[in-house]
């Protein structure tokens, strides 16, 4: 009997347990609220769930935008939270699921290329990547980190059915495929290609004595129907929204899509802290991934997400992208990478710690954890739920991520907002800047669209503006505006036009019909709902294929595939 921990798989309770002792702590501490940029962002969607659940359009917002532009279980789920514990503990809920759930996918993914025990330590290295702490703790990526997981977990159930047509795999595959949908449609659209064509190039390889290459694309090919009628029935009021309205607005610079090369502080934000330690191992990727045959699917996709994740310092995501490259960010593909590394890695690992023992174990320790490494806005709030304000619409200046703060707990409504993909006012989309509160980042075009804002007041209803940065004064002064209050002390100022008069609702072809927020309301949830019901009724069977791969490859390329019972 083996004795070595050294060589045994870390049982994944444990791990799990782990993720919780390392993340828990700075969640209910409620971090990512003053370090992140988007957290507010999916709070603000949440609380508006929360209140109104079936009418997915909001008014605070561009003078009014619907929110089947972003696909809503992630924030559902918070909103559903928030009835118990609160809005903001909601979030850190649901984002300690999305992180306790990652090792849980990347372990299922992984045993579906190595085994058992590479596939523990790829599961303990997911809690300590780079990119998590940086779309967690920065970004504030909810949705992306809460999709990956459960598109981790759909995988192997897409391999099942691919191999083998068990229908327990195709169902509880396409269930999890829809409530990944239904959490980010960007993991669905792009992350697909990089994950699943590996899983099915892996099941022609793996397929049973006596099936055919054709077979397992067939089963592929229907597991690929079912689950994009489902999404399409799913997101049905998303894609009424796009065809509507697709995305035309002016490109709008993002950090993600530059040369990282040129830029030490770019190179430094969506390449060195992101990727951590697993730079140090990405030769030895390429050397172990590319030795064996049943790896190679996983490093060619690993290969083109890292591509992918460079954004502008290749040619090449423009090349496939075209246009959508304008509107994509890059550092999600980053995260795919890693993930689609980890079973490399965790294979690394186990060489190691067969060779060194426990300076090896010391040594990935500490590369693992050496990887993981706000403005106060009640009174503005306050000032727009007293006195009749809430009548007027308002903007901010200089407030960056604070936006949303004051969006979730304010009655009145705003003609800015965070998510630039739902913006249909003109003054907004006709210049390629993003927020307004944020106009003088963006040069000439920011400000342009700022003073187009300014111009149109009246039409708007935009009676108060909130300035946390001097350098707007001067432009609000000679556009006829007056500074009437200052708070925390003269941090903020509020400044006012008299002659502008009250708000008036704008009907818009983008509202969604009654019975479009019904669908939105019911079926995401539902999706989730299937899925955490199928998992506890519908067991996974006893058999599962295990993956036997040594290194360096013999003369049999170092790898089989066994079916096992457990």
């Amino acid at each position: 009997m083996e004795t070595s921990y050294f060589r045994r798989p870390i049982p994944l309770a444990a791990i799990v347990l782990l993720a919780l002792a390392v993340h828990g702590p700075l969640l209910m501490l409620q971090l990512p609220l003053n370090t992140s940029y988007d957290a507010n962002f999916h709070i603000f969607f949440a609380s508006h769930y929360a209140h109104h659940w079936f009418d997915p359009w909001n008014e605070k917002w561009f003078a009014g935008f619907s929110q089947t532009t972003y696909p809503p279980l992630g924030h559902q789920w918070i909103a559903l939270f928030s009835y118990v514990v609160g809005l903001k503990m909601a979030y850190m809920l649901v984002q300690l699921i999305a992180i306790l759930l990652l090792p849980v996918g990347v372990y299922r993914f992984a045993r579906l290329w190595v085994d058992e025990r590479a596939s523990s330590y790829a599961a303990l290295f997911s809690v300590f990547l780079g990119v998590v702490g940086f779309l967690v703790y920065s970004a504030g990526q909810l949705s992306t980190m809460l999709s990956a997981p459960l598109y981790l977990l759909a995988l192997p159930y897409f391999y099942d059915w691919s191999r083998t047509g068990e229908g327990r795999g195709l169902l509880k595959g396409v269930i999890l495929a829809l409530a990944a949908a239904s959490v980010h449609h960007v993991t669905l659209l792009f992350g697909s290609m990089l994950f699943a064509l590996p899983v099915l190039w892996l099941a022609c390889l793996d397929r049973r004595e006596g099936s055919s290459v054709f077979s397992v694309i067939a089963r592929a090919g229907v597991f690929a129907v079912l689950a994009g009628i489902g999404v399409g029935i799913v997101l049905l009021p998303y894609w009424i929204a796009i065809i509507r309205h697709p995305i035309e607005q002016m490109p709008i610079p993002h950090a993600s899509r530059s040369n990282l090369l040129m830029n030490p502080t770019y190179l430094i934000n969506y390449f060195v802290i992101p990727y951590g330690a697993l730079i140090l191992a990405l030769p030895f990727i390429l050397w172990f991934g590319s030795a064996n045959r049943r790896l190679r699917p996983l490093l060619l996709g690993f290969w083109f997400a890292f591509l992918f994740g460079l954004g502008g310092t290749t040619p090449v995501p423009k090349w496939i992208f075209g246009r959508a490259f304008e509107i994509l960010t890059f550092e999600r593909f980053t995260l795919w990478a890693a993930l689609l590394a980890l079973p490399i890695v965790g294979l690394i690992a186990e060489a190691l710690l067969e060779r060194f023992q426990t300076a090896a174990a010391v040594g990935l320790s500490l590369a693992a954890v050496a990887s993981l490494s706000g403005m106060k806005v009640d009174s503005v709030i306050e000032f727009l739920n007293r006195s009749g304000h809430d009548k007027y619409r308002y903007l901010t200046l200089g407030f960056g991520n604070s936006l949303p703060k004051i969006s979730t707990y304010a009655v009145a409504n705003s003609v800015d907002g965070e998510y630039n993909s739902a913006r249909l006012l003109p003054e907004m989309t006709q210049y390629g800047s993003a927020q307004l509160t944020s106009s003088k980042y963006f040069g000439t075009a920011g400000m342009e669209s700022l003073r187009a804002m300014l111009k149109h007041a009246n039409y708007y209803g935009l009676k108060y503006i909130f300035v946390h940065d001097p350098y707007y004064e001067p432009l609000l002064a000679f556009a006829g505006w007056r500074q009437i209050e200052s708070y925390d002390p003269d941090s903020i100022t509020v400044w006012s036009k008299e002659d502008v008069p009250p708000a008036r609702k704008f009907e818009s072809d983008a509202m969604p019909a009654p019975w479009e927020g019904l669908l939105w309301g019911i079926l995401p949830l539902a999706s989730s709902i299937l899925a955490i019901l199928f998992a506890f009724l519908l067991p996974d069977r006893g058999g599962v294929t295990e993956s036997i791969v040594e290194f360096p490859a013999t003369a049999g390329e170092g790898v089989f595939a066994r079916e096992v019972r457990s």
